[in-house]
């Protein structure tokens, strides 16, 4: 295996878990189930420890493919400066989880607050991962670039 197969084998991940993490604590929210908002906010914490070998691993998949055929470095910046912002809120995200975590464990009063707020950022979360995606997914896959040629009517026929 080198880094871009690295790359490839966990940069899916920071993407998925956040979201199963969502799903889980709303889940919690509408059972009023404490275990299971702790159970969210520990996927949450996940998603941010894996996030780094996926950030980790780009800058040496990037040297793989920067010389290829059809990939420019414009392209590659793009996907590595979202990545970076996506990065950093992926870590907070888990920090966020790691307060809410202790909270709801001590039950603090402002747990619930914080449950709520770790929603709202998680959707923040959520944006970021859908343009760091489709960013790097546009690296190898130019038929998802925007402005990319659609086959005429006569073309997918054939």
């Amino acid at each position: 295996m080198n880094e871009a197969h690295d790359h490839l084998l966990f940069n899916h991940l920071p993407i998925i878990i956040p979201f199963v993490g969502f799903l889980i604590m709303i889940g919690g929210i509408l059972l009023r189930s404490e275990i299971v908002k702790r159970t969210a906010y520990c996927v949450f914490i996940l998603g941010a420890i894996l996030t780094m070998p996926a950030f980790f691993s780009g800058e040496g998949a990037e040297e793989m493919v920067e010389d290829l055929p059809g990939i420019g470095h414009a392209i590659i910046h793009e996907h590595e400066e979202i990545a970076e912002t996506f990065a950093v809120l992926s870590y907070m995200l888990g920090a966020l989880s790691l307060l809410g975590l202790w909270a709801n464990w001590k039950q603090k009063s402002f747990s619930k607050i914080l449950t709520f707020i770790t929603l709202g950022f998680c959707l923040a979360v959520f944006f970021l991962a859908q343009k760091t995606g489709t960013s790097g997914g546009e690296i190898r896959h130019a038929e998802i670039r925007s402005g990319a040629p659609t086959p005429s009517e006569s073309e997918r026929k054939e």
